[in-house]
């Protein structure tokens, strides 16, 4: 089994040269796995020709594209370590993640490069700045230079340095390594048991884990292809998918429920699709079942960490083995569920969810003490998921241990709110989040989206949880609004809603 990039796409170019691998969609430029060797080559040869020695950062502030996508398939082959920066960062964090990334190069595309100047001025360094189109097929003056083959790098050499969202504090970079990207690329082929006939909807951020693990390199592995738009569009997705024959599909919760609310396709013109995914965040029950009746595609779900180059936890191939509610059974890796002190506790019982395994991050980058404060002793991951496991193996996530709900010394996981809200029929989205009382030390808030054309009162949805939930549960505050404040993952951010009680 491959254990570096660099063997991968090797690999690939030899056995299955003039197979696609990429598609841009809108373009309609193609890239097969021998233009992939040779366009390695050629972005290897560009940065060494700008004095770049391997193992030096390579950042990029680029939305998807050819481009893009080249970059960080070419840089991580030729040993340097790629660093995708969020693009819905503020400029302060992202000024931060520029310089403690220690980039040396950053490049950006043409709306981003006026800021980008901007904000390394208030670097320490000089960071070069380099402009390209994310759709173009070349970089500037990539074509002057010779292509650069030589040895590659090892499995423990650094490939990617990916910073979390910092919705709390500052953001962390996690250092994978590419026997880490490798092990899951590897991981996600076989569990979803993809093969060179297989593509992928390439709609999901390539600076985000799953866009850049599941996407970008699991193709890699098993010789599939990916058909990637500039961005996704609900009223475009579906002729997207159909037209350039995809055969898997990869989603956030939030994309599901932009697509309950258009209009289905034809089902014969989906009968190439075999599953739908969804990671990154949970996915409400309903709004699974809801898509499996609408689109007759079977989800997939799935979760995982940026620690864990996405997908630790996967539900089974077999539609009939899959549970709902499940994040599934461990993928790659071993888990566990634990209490405090690290102990692992016996099924059925609630804990912190734990993680081991090859494609585990060794820590955060300058970072020794949020490093150390990440693991229990014997490499186990701290995935700061509070949940369950079944007789059968299965895990089920019930929050987050800073989100959890403690009200007069009671847990409750927010999630089960929101369940049972989006049961309503006049709810679109929901979340729970806790707020201060004098008297339980925390109360429940809830955040609504209504439905378009659907009415209903804070009154009615109270006395629908009263029902389901039991007074204790019941949202005291019930909150209007037109959207949640997500991630880029597509996760509520909890502690964001609190500042909501203020205008209760």
């Amino acid at each position: 089994m491959t254990s570096t990039l660099a063997a991968l796409v090797e690999a690939r170019a030899a056995s299955h040269p003039d197979s696609t691998y990429f598609i841009a969609t809108e373009t309609g430029r193609t890239l097969t796995f021998a233009g992939l060797g040779e366009s390695c080559a050629r972005v290897r040869a560009t940065l060494a020709h700008r004095g770049l020695q391997p193992g030096a950062h390579v950042s990029l502030v680029m939305p998807n594209g050819l481009a893009t996508l080249r970059i960080l398939l070419g840089a991580m082959s030729g040993g340097y370590c790629v660093n995708p920066v969020n693009l819905l960062s503020q400029p302060e964090q992202m000024r931060y993640v520029l310089e403690h990334a220690d980039a040396a190069v950053v490049f950006t595309a043409p709306a981003w490069t006026a800021k980008v100047r901007e904000i390394v001025k208030g670097v320490a360094r000089a960071i070069d700045v380099i402009e390209v189109d994310p759709d173009a097929a070349e970089l500037p003056d990539e074509s002057r230079r010779p292509p650069r083959r030589g040895d590659g790098p090892g499995p423990d050499s650094p490939a990617l340095l990916m910073y979390t969202s910092g919705t709390t504090g500052t953001p962390k970079g996690v250092m994978l390594t590419h026997a880490n990207l490798a092990a899951n690329a590897h991981a996600i082929s076989a569990e979803h048991r993809l093969g060179p006939s297989d593509r992928v909807t390439g709609i999901l951020p390539l600076y985000h884990i799953n866009g850049f693990a599941v996407t970008m390199l699991a193709p890699l592995a098993h010789g599939g292809s990916v058909a990637m738009p500039p961005r996704f569009s609900a009223s475009k997705f579906w002729d997207m998918a159909i037209a350039h024959e995809c055969t898997w599909l990869n989603m956030v919760p939030t994309i599901v429920s932009y697509l309950l609310e258009g209009q289905a396709p034809r089902r014969e013109s989906l009968a190439r699709v075999r599953f739908c995914r969804t990671a990154s965040a949970p996915l409400a029950p309903e709004h699974l079942r809801a898509f499996e009746e609408k689109f007759g595609i079977g989800v997939i779900e799935t979760m995982g960490l940026t620690e864990t180059v996405a997908p630790a936890f996967s539900n089974p191939y077999e539609r009939g083995e899959r549970k709902l509610g499940s994040v599934g059974r461990p993928s790659g890796c071993e888990a566990r569920i634990v209490d405090a002190e690290g102990r692992e506790l016996p099924d059925g019982t609630a804990g912190e969810i734990v993680i081991r395994g090859p494609q585990v991050t060794r820590g955060y980058y300058k970072n020794e003490a949020a490093t150390a404060a990440a693991f229990f002793p014997g490499g186990w991951l701290r995935s700061g998921d509070i949940g369950l496991r079944d007789a059968d193996g299965f895990f089920f996530v019930t929050g987050r241990i800073k989100e959890l709900i403690v009200k007069g010394g009671e847990n409750i996981a927010p999630r089960e709110i929101d369940e049972v809200l989006l049961k309503h029929p006049a709810v679109l989205d929901a979340a729970a989040v806790g707020i201060p009382d004098r008297h339980y030390g925390q109360e429940i808030m809830a955040c609504v989206i209504r439905r378009e054309g659907q009415a209903c009162t804070e009154e009615e949805l109270r006395g629908f949880c009263l029902e389901r939930l039991g007074r204790y549960k019941t949202p005291k505050i019930i909150r209007f609004v037109d959207e949640l404040p997500r991630g880029p993952s597509g996760k509520v951010q909890r502690l964001k809603l609190a500042d909501l009680a203020s205008a209760a």
